[in-house]
């Protein structure tokens, strides 16, 4: 097995890794979690594919820093959804809870 075919399964099994827990999770930081190691793999998959020939193909290396620039920008925007949905909830809950006593 060459180390080509194996970055190639490892990305592969991260991105199956990562739709596993994406379609069975209900939490919304763990289903985050598991878009970013769906993307951990498509990364490493692409960083293969780039080695493959003899000269490394730098576009597909220009991607994937433009990628994880890109999908770190996501998940901080992600996150402030998630947690601006959590503080919405808290403060319904103090507001009924005011409003009854």
């Amino acid at each position: 097995m060459t180390s080509l075919s194996i970055y190639l399964l490892g990305g592969v099994a991260l991105w199956v890794l990562g739709l596993h827990a994406l379609l069975l999770q209900r939490s919304a930081l763990r289903r985050i979690m598991a878009v970013n190691v769906m993307g951990s793999g498509v990364f490493m998959v692409m960083v293969a594919l780039a080695s493959r020939s003899a000269p490394i193909d730098p576009v597909l290396q220009a991607l994937v820093v433009t990628g994880l620039v890109v999908s770190a920008s996501a998940t901080a925007f992600a996150l402030r959804l998630a947690t601006a949905g959590q503080d919405d909830d808290a403060a319904e809950k103090d507001r009924t809870a005011r409003e009854h006593t």
